[in-house]
């Protein structure tokens, strides 16, 4: 009896071994990269073959399944359109995908501002209902979940973007989408995968972390959390990895708050984990980024402000850029901007602009170029201000200066199209400037395109 138990186990296993199947990410309502080399991957019975024919050229892609129960092949994407079908052939079982659209996909990520969705409170969704129906936008949200090892499949599922599945979906990456499917004209495809109070070393590949001396002593000084795990790789392995052979176009990613602790190292933080994302992608994919808002952190220190600045230097990395949204905050007292609409517009201009050469948008925010000394007073250069800079409020605020002994000193500020010349009478001979250089200011000074001035020091301590 006890041999027919197992009998009957071993066949099952077998059964369940040889099944034809395909990971979630690859399924029906899906939306394809357009214009690439696409990974279709798989589980079979090993030895056999999976054959994959796509019904817009009628091709068939074949692998052989090797000694893991493990296929894959790699097929061409037409320019974007659709439905399509695809159908998978192994051993006398077929798998058919229908409704699959070919356009742009991206992946969104973070922690909570990026999740944040309608439940949450997020402003504008409520709006949306009634209009967001679109056939060529399409939702794949990830569910949580954390990992020692990468994982190689999640539970989830395509979903056309309605009044119904917006509800729970990241706002920031709806609003992002939805823009990019009117400027574009293509189906848009959105791959969520974010989680709130997490730091960045737990989204990084764990080796990339620990390979790097410095962030090795930094993370090894992170403590555990009851809300999310911390640990360097865990969501790589367990959000990030299962979805790592799907072609994207980029990335936009809004996180930071968690790192706010370890500010000092959290441009070598970020553009390394956008680093093995690349490298775990195969793909030199654009990455864009929020800034965090002022946010009060308290205990008497401009840790937020440092953390600004860090995100700030990583734009230079390549293929990276950042937006400022030091103006959409109601108070300083939550850490969560309602307004996720602006944010999502804003990352959109950059992939519109930067990646898909749309040239009359303006994206970046206005930023310090250079500065020069003129007696007590400091004259600003602004970069990325076409049509100059205008102020919002009835004065110019959050620009400070100080002299040798770093004294700061609150500074007037008088706005000359895209230059700022700033002085106090209680700092004779200027060295440096601050502007917004705090946890808390709610900038506002604009280019007259309605950007934000970024926050800067001239000052390096």
């Amino acid at each position: 009896m006890k041999y027919i138990f197992f009998l009957l186990v071993v066949m099952c296993g077998s059964i369940s071994n040889a099944q034809l199947r395909l990971p979630s990410v690859l399924s029906s309502g899906m939306v394809l990269q357009q214009k690439d080399s696409v990974t279709i991957w798989g589980w079979g019975y090993t030895g056999l073959n999976a054959t994959v024919n796509t019904s817009w050229d009628n091709k068939n892609y074949t692998d052989k399944i090797n000694n893991l129960g493990k296929w894959k092949v790699r097929i061409k994407t037409p320019v974007a359109g659709g439905p399509y079908a695809i159908t998978i052939n192994s051993g006398g079982q077929q798998i058919a995908l229908t409704d699959v659209l070919i356009g742009e996909v991206w992946l969104c990520s973070g922690q909570s501002n990026m999740e944040w969705s309608f439940y949450n409170g997020a402003r504008f969704i409520k709006e949306e209902f009634a209009t967001c129906y679109n056939n060529n936008l399409r939702f794949y949200h990830v569910p949580r979940f954390a990992a020692q090892y990468p994982q190689e499949d999640i539970k989830t599922n395509w979903q056309v973007c309605d009044s119904n599945s917006i509800k729970a979906f990241s706002a920031v990456a709806y609003f992002f989408g939805k823009r990019l499917q009117q400027q574009l004209n293509v189906p848009i495809g959105l791959i969520n995968a974010s989680w709130g109070g997490t730091p960045a070393e737990t989204w990084a590949n764990a080796n990339s972390v620990y390979s790097d001396a410095t962030l090795k002593a930094a993370a090894e000084k992170m403590q555990e959390v009851p809300w999310g795990p911390v640990a360097p790789g865990y969501l790589y392995n367990g959000m990030l990895y299962p979805v790592s052979s799907f072609s994207i176009a980029g990335a936009i990613w809004y996180q930071g708050e968690s790192n706010v602790g370890a500010y000092n190292t959290y441009t070598k933080l970020l553009t390394t984990m956008v680093e093995s994302w690349r490298s775990t992608w195969k793909k030199e994919f654009p990455f864009y980024y929020v800034q965090i808002a002022p946010y009060n952190y308290g205990n008497d220190n401009i840790n937020g402000a440092l953390l600004m600045e860090a995100q700030t230097k990583a734009q230079q990395y390549k293929k990276m850029g950042m937006v400022v949204i030091t103006d959409q905050v109601d108070t300083v007292a939550d850490i969560h901007p309602k307004d996720k609409r602006q944010v999502g517009a804003r990352l959109a201009n950059w992939a519109l602009a930067d990646n898909y050469g749309k040239d009359t948008i303006v994206y970046k925010s206005p930023a310090l170029g250079s500065f020069a000394i003129n007696k007590n007073k400091i004259e600003l250069s602004i970069i990325n201000a076409p049509t100059g800079l205008v102020n919002k409020g009835n004065a110019v605020i959050g620009f400070y200066i100080a002299g040798a002994d770093k004294n700061w000193q609150p500074a007037t500020a008088i706005i000359n199209n895209s230059k700022i010349v700033v002085s106090t009478k209680t700092v004779k001979e200027p060295l440096y400037v601050r502007y917004g250089f705090t946890n808390t200011l709610i900038g506002s000074v604009f280019s007259n395109e309605g950007l934000p001035l970024c926050p800067f020091r001239t000052d390096n301590d």
